[in-house]
C-alpha cells in the first residue's frame, strides 16, 4: 500500500510540476501552494517509494535531474530569446526542481543512515 502511495505521489508530481511550470504566470497564487504541493509530494516519495535496491539508481538519475533542471532553469540567461516556449520550459525546470529535491535528500539521508548502521553492502 505505501509504495502504491509512492507511485500515485510521485505520477502527481510530475504532472503538477509540468502544468504548474506552464500555467504558473497565470495561476498567481495558487503557484504558491502548488510549489507546496511539490515538496510534499516529493518527501513522500522520498519515504515511501524508494528503497533498497533502488536507492543508488535513483540517487544517480535524480542528482542528473537535478543538475540539469537547475542548468536549465537558473544558468541560461536566454530563455526571451526562445520566443514562444523558453518561459514555460524554465517554469517546468523550477517546478522539477521543487518535487525531486526532497526526494533525492530524503533518499540520500535514508542512505547515509544505513550505512553509518551498516546495512548496506
Amino acid at each position: 500500500m505505501e509504495k502504491q502511495i509512492g507511485n500515485y505521489s510521485f505520477i502527481i508530481g510530475v504532472i503538477v510540476a509540468v502544468v504548474l511550470g506552464l500555467a504558473a504566470s497565470k495561476l498567481e497564487s495558487a503557484a504558491v501552494w502548488l510549489q507546496s504541493l511539490l515538496v510534499v509530494l516529493g518527501l513522500v516519495v522520498g519515504f515511501l517509494n524508494v528503497s533498497g535496491k533502488e536507492t543508488k539508481e535513483f540517487l544517480l538519475v535524480a542528482v542528473s535531474i537535478v543538475i540539469v533542471a537547475y542548468a536549465g532553469g537558473d544558468q541560461i540567461k536566454s530563455w526571451e530569446e526562445v520566443k514562444l516556449i523558453g518561459q514555460y520550459l524554465q517554469g517546468i525546470f523550477y517546478s522539477i526542481l521543487a518535487f525531486v529535491v526532497p526526494a533525492t535528500i530524503v533518499v540520500a539521508l535514508k542512505q547515509v543512515w544505513d550505512l553509518a548502521k551498516g546495512e548496506t553492502a
